[in-house]
């Protein structure tokens, strides 16, 4: 089989890691592996487990975009993939165009899969054009039946996202040269139980939300929060706007700003309790499902793909979505008498890859 996955860039994020997982498997399988991208510092990842990467400006949002077209047919006709698979909505446009206009019965299998939720309109609609299109959550999918009427329900397909259980093992501690290291770079952490909130810093993540919820717990002095996240320079002006919200509150010295790190699972595995406070709902949630792998337990707002997380793996942590006031005493009983988490969960990295090949196989039948 030749598959054929578009995406605008492979730079970092989500989604471009589960291009990079899709394309390993394939190699690994025996596949043939293609990616059409703008390109990025994940390409070379992408080229050493044998996957071709073509590199075209097909995330580019600009009327000249749609030059692309018949470049884009030709190229289909050229490499001939069996499967094109599609996961944003500027190369879903550009390629569905392309598409549209070869032979039906020779052109490629297209499959779509819907990562987010995008804002409700035509141009979001695109993504659900695929033969079969493939939702990251049981929320997704309900989101799509709600919004987007044309797209039958019988060409959904949930395929939950995924980890690997070997990268994120249960009862997973990192080394003490890591914690000498952390504790000695934020000292004001050393000993104490960390109240972690990981992301990257932008209003959605419910920073506001935490303040409250670490100012209503700060009696308890061996508490200290985290933001694990980075800013980008564009949400400067919030990153300070935060600072200050948790300086206001008296809480300067009761939280740690880390930054963006690439040892995220090492802070979560030192983490008491994980928090997901995002105020809308996140297709599916990775931090949570990375927290809950360690075995940590995570305490979040109920809706969304963190919501069907908890509600299968660790109800105890569900928090009515955006009540920090019910929050509080859900974390506290985290805190101090939490359930164990379960050692196994269905959300593997190898049950994600098998899902996709099996949308893959209903279509060469």
């Amino acid at each position: 089989m030749k598959v054929l996955q578009m995406i605008p860039e492979m730079e970092s994020g989500g989604v471009e890691r589960g291009t990079l997982e899709l394309a390993r498997h394939l190699g690994e399988l025996g596949h043939e592996s293609l990616v059409i991208s703008g390109g990025g510092k994940m390409v070379k990842q992408l080229e050493s487990c044998g996957t071709h990467h073509l590199a075209m400006p097909v995330g580019r949002k600009s009327l000249s975009s749609l030059l692309l077209v018949p470049k884009l047919r030709r190229l289909f006709l050229d490499e001939n993939p069996d499967i094109l698979h599609l996961r944003s909505r500027v190369p879903a446009w550009l390629a569905f165009l392309a598409w549209r206009g070869m032979d039906p019965a020779t052109r490629p299998r297209l499959v779509t899969t819907v990562h987010g939720f995008n804002s409700v309109n035509r141009y979001s609609e695109i993504m659900t054009c695929g033969e079969r299109v493939i939702c990251v959550s049981e929320s997704i999918r309900d989101h799509v039946l709600k919004y987007y009427p044309k797209a039958s329900p019988d060409k959904l397909r949930v395929v939950h996202r995924g980890i690997d259980p070997a990268d994120y093992p249960h009862g997973y501690q990192p080394s003490a040269a890591w914690k000498e290291g952390f504790f000695s770079e934020f000292p004001e952490t050393r000993g104490k139980r960390l109240l972690t909130l990981p992301g990257r810093i932008t209003r959605l993540k419910g920073h506001e939300d935490f303040a409250k919820i670490l100012k209503a717990l700060s009696s308890d002095e061996s508490l200290h929060g985290v933001i694990a996240g980075g800013a980008h320079p564009k949400k400067a002006a919030y990153l300070d706007e935060i600072r200050a919200l948790f300086e206001a509150a008296g809480l300067a010295n009761r939280i740690t700003f880390t930054g963006g790190r690439s040892d995220l699972r090492e802070i979560l595995a030192i983490s008491a309790v994980v928090l997901s406070l995002t105020t809308q709902p996140e297709s599916f949630g990775r931090t949570t499902l990375e927290a809950l792998g360690l075995g940590i337990p995570v305490a979040g707002y109920d809706h969304g793909g963190v919501g069907e997380q908890l509600a299968l793996l660790y109800p105890a942590g569900r928090i009515p979505a955006n009540d920090p006031v019910i929050a509080v005493p859900v974390v506290k009983n985290l805190l101090e008498n939490p359930p164990p988490v379960p050692k196994e969960h269905p959300f593997t990295l190898q049950a994600m890859l098998g899902g996709t090949m099996a949308v893959y196989g209903e279509l060469r039948r």
